[in-house]
């Protein structure tokens, strides 16, 4: 079974939704582009980008891009697999950037829609948790909410991982 040209792969913290998601870039065709949203602002943060490197091993090549996904997007080769990783920091930086939340969402599905290769996107489930107590939590949680609900209604497989076991909520594992 070939990769779908959409998959959404959704967890906590922690849950093993990155290697899952890398799991399943691997049953792609030709060399895999990390299109990678985090930014390095501690040591902490550095250490994180660093171990997910290691995991990865060679043969990605990786696009370090915190808000223009839609030009990351526009790079990816006829059938090359692409892995986004994360939705929920690339959010964060839209938020923190003040930059129009709706704008940059629609630029992003909209590339998605036209990118050349099957694309995995990683995010986060936000929603399980208690109501946030100020008023930025809660405007992430819930444009996070609507971000993922609109990713998981474009995706061919959505896979919700928990404890590094994947459990698919829509289509088939290939």
């Amino acid at each position: 079974m070939a990769l779908p040209n959409l998959s959404l792969v959704l967890g906590g913290a922690a849950s093993g939704k990155s290697a899952f998601a890398e799991s399943l870039i691997a049953k792609g065709n030709g060399d895999p582009i990390y299109i990678a949203t985090a930014q390095i602002f501690d040591d902490e943060m550095a250490e994180k980008i660093l171990r997910h490197r290691e995991m990865r091993g060679e043969g990605w090549t990786t696009i370090e891009e915190p808000l223009d996904l839609p030009d990351a997007l526009s790079r990816v080769a006829d059938g090359q697999p692409a892995l986004i990783d994360c939705a929920t920091l690339w959010l964060t930086n839209v938020i923190l950037g003040d930059h129009d939340v709706a704008q940059y969402s629609d630029a992003f599905i909209t590339a998605l829609g036209t990118c050349k290769g099957p694309v995995v996107i990683v995010s986060n489930e936000v929603g399980q948790g208690i109501v946030p107590d100020n008023a930025l939590s809660r405007k992430f949680r819930n444009a996070q909410g609507r971000l993922n609900q609109t990713l998981a209604a474009q995706a061919e497989l959505v896979v919700t991982v928990m404890a590094g076991l994947p459990l698919p909520l829509k289509g088939q594992l290939p």
